[in-house]
């Protein structure tokens, strides 16, 4: 399993232009049944994603193929872990690590 951070760089404003390209960039990780969870960072920091059910390699290829990515608007971190411990509404997460 891994977390995205996508953090807007100087380049932030020009995310509108691109947020189109980057929505269906994320509609395709949920569609693929890559994507999890997605959301926005505080502040207008930019957003992060949990992925689970791809490698490292092919996630990796993926994030680099964002729009927001490609475009200089974010810089991407991605971060491997694997959970120990979930409430049982989450259990399936330890599963798909």
């Amino acid at each position: 399993m891994f977390v995205i951070y996508l953090k807007f760089t100087a380049e932030k404003a020009r995310a509108a232009q691109v947020m189109e390209a980057h929505k269906a960039w994320l509609a395709q990780g949920f569609s693929d049944g890559v994507f999890l969870v997605a959301g926005s960072l505080e502040e207008g920091q930019g957003g992060a994603i949990l992925a689970s059910g791809e490698d490292r390699r092919a996630l990796e290829a993926r994030v680099a193929a964002d729009p927001f990515v490609v475009e200089g608007v974010v810089v991407a971190e991605i971060t491997k872990f694997t959970p120990a411990r979930t409430d049982a509404r989450l259990q399936f997460l330890k599963v798909a690590a």
